[in-house]
């Protein structure tokens, strides 16, 4: 579905017709004007995925960005990685036994209260190319259930295993000594500003479904990944260069960073923004 959001302080231009767009015509190195940040705000909604490109950064510019859409989150194994709490570091070399993100996923939904959103400033990138990340569109991942598994869907609930992505997609021992976060969430969620509805498992957390047997969730949850990773009309592809910014909604898209580029390196630092409640099947009632 193409948008018709009209916007005056920014230009927006798609990726594709339902996820993904490049803002230009704004410097994020500057303070952002009530109307510039709006309109950020309602494209980022509208999108999903913000490309903001040749913004020369520092990393206070960074956080400061992240922070105009609230408190900044830390990542919960953040004590490992050393440095400021509030930035994830994210390199691959030519030494890396894995890469980050190097499978779908979405960012940490291991917490209580996953992040809302994530910025990503990338600051190398491979020489010879390579290196994308692709992003998928989670209201069209529901939307192009079936009625009868729509249903099936509506009323689970699974797991979400911070040690997951160590032994499941690395096939890595977890540090030692780590404490993981494991907490369980709606299978269907409601966006809390949309109010649409959202696919909420992903290969990189997701355990298994609470109240089945072992062999049902693992095909179901087999078929809900294979649904995301083969259904190519899901998904936007952002090709990254030095000094690019990107923003993605955490509550509805997922993204997988795409190790092509090996023995070459890739680095950048991210910041991600603390949602403002737990996933919920519907939306809170509001008090009278």
């Amino acid at each position: 579905m193409t948008h018709v959001t009209s916007y005056e302080s920014i230009q927006v231009d798609s990726l594709t017709p339902h996820i993904g767009a490049q803002v230009s015509g704004i410097d994020l190195t500057d303070e952002l004007s009530n109307e510039q940040f709006s309109e950020i705000y309602q494209a980022w909604l509208d999108w999903k995925v913000l490309v903001f490109r040749d913004q020369l950064l520092d990393a206070e510019q960074h956080k400061a960005f992240a922070r105009r859409f609230g408190t900044l989150h830390v990542h919960p194994m953040q004590h490992s990685y050393g440095g400021d709490p509030e930035i994830l570091r994210v390199k691959t070399t030519k030494d890396s036994k894995y890469t980050a993100g190097n499978g779908w996923h979405t960012d940490v939904t291991c917490d209580e209260i996953p992040p809302m959103a994530s910025a990503l400033y990338i600051k190398e990138t491979p020489e010879h190319g390579g290196g994308d990340t692709l992003f998928a569109n989670m209201y069209l991942a529901y939307d192009l259930l079936s009625d009868t598994m729509k249903s099936l869907l509506a009323n689970l609930t699974a797991v979400h295993d911070g040690a997951l992505p160590y032994l499941g997609n690395y096939k890595v021992a977890p540090p030692e000594g780590d404490a993981y976060p494991r907490n369980e969430h709606p299978v269907i969620v409601t966006h809390p500003e949309s109010g649409k509805k959202v696919l909420f498992v992903n290969s990189g957390f997701t355990s298994h479904i609470k109240d089945m047997h072992p062999f049902e969730s693992k095909a179901l949850l087999n078929m809900l990944f294979d649904h995301i990773s083969k259904t190519h009309r899901l998904t936007c592809r952002v090709a990254w260069q030095p000094n690019t910014l990107t923003l993605w909604d955490n509550r509805c898209t997922q993204h997988h960073a795409v190790w092509d580029y090996y023995p070459e390196s890739r680095y950048g630092e991210r910041v991600s923004i603390l949602g403002n409640s737990r996933p919920n099947a519907s939306l809170p009632k509001r008090a009278d």
